[in-house]
């Protein structure tokens, strides 16, 4: 599948994250980071996805468009934009509320779906669209999907490849994990395992690779560019199994090194953000 120019298309869930123990809010979301490291490598990429017509909707073009992005693919659908609240214990993000907003379930509009049928690659972010995987099984688009630990909750069966989160154990083997994702239909499988590494089932051979030391500031999108590296070195520049996963790895390593999932304007957290979910916050903190 060489091609020097492929287009790519991220579809599906983007997020407000809100780290209320350190004060800052950085914008993301599994599908909108795979986009912004495909802009961030040069390449021609788009992202899908939709913003309810509020604040955060502002903060969120504002990173989509510095990513050099185009505000005018994101749909804006009557409701609230997805927020996540996240606090910080020893070093441990613990969710305070997850609400994915109007970009629950989302399945674009005609314009955009034709589009997808066009792209050379199109990824879906985690918690995406029943219909939306149907539909592009049946119209036999390339894609990839993240199901992250969420393994089945999807259907699975004619899906290109799936990526997931596997066992940080060593002594858990993977190879089961990987032949359930086979027996539900997926063709090819890619299983990352933190510091234990990743593997890729292509449908034949089982390739492995370790992970890559470093100072961790942020492991937010560390996944996510793992992801838009492996597409891009495994599929268009076709490198091996084992060097695409080698490389993911030190472009997701890289990630960890700076906050937010891509590099970003670290923002405050907006008071009226603050004063919006001030029940939840005071809920959540009490328990």
């Amino acid at each position: 599948m060489k091609n020097a120019n492929p287009t790519l298309i991220a579809i599906g869930d983007n997020c407000l994250d809100a780290y209320l123990s350190k004060g800052f809010v950085t914008v993301g979301g599994n599908a909108l980071n795979v986009a912004v490291q495909w802009r961030r490598q040069g390449l021609n990429a788009r992202y899908f996805g939709a913003l309810g017509p509020d604040e955060e909707a502002q903060i969120m073009f504002g990173a989509i468009e510095d990513a050099g992005l185009a505000r005018a693919d994101v749909e804006i659908r009557p409701g609230a934009s997805a927020v996540t609240l996240l606090s910080d214990d020893a070093g441990e993000r613990r969710f305070l509320l997850e609400s994915l907003g109007v970009g629950e379930d989302y399945f674009p509009n005609a314009e955009r779906y034709a589009a997808l049928l066009q792209a050379d690659w199109v990824h879906l972010g985690t918690n995406s669209s029943e219909r939306l995987v149907r539909r592009l099984v049946a119209d036999g688009v390339t894609f990839s999907i993240d199901v992250s630990t969420r393994h089945f909750d999807l259907p699975l069966e004619g899906v290109p490849l799936v990526f997931a989160s596997g066992p940080e154990d060593p002594s858990e083997p993977v190879e089961p994990l990987i032949a359930r994702f086979k027996a539900a239909g997926a063709r090819q499988v890619v299983i990352t395992c933190g510091r234990r590494g990743s593997f890729h089932d292509d449908g034949g051979t089982l390739f492995q690779a370790g992970s890559v030391p470093v100072a961790v500031v942020d492991t937010c999108g560390a996944g996510d560019s793992f992801i838009a590296t492996f597409l891009v070195s495994r599929f268009f520049e076709t490198l091996s199994g084992e060097a695409a996963l080698d490389r993911s790895a030190a472009r997701a390593a890289e990630t960890c090194t700076h906050l937010g999932g891509f590099p970003q304007p670290i923002q405050a957290i907006p008071q009226w953000l603050l004063d919006k979910y001030d029940s939840v916050i005071r809920t959540t903190q009490r328990a």
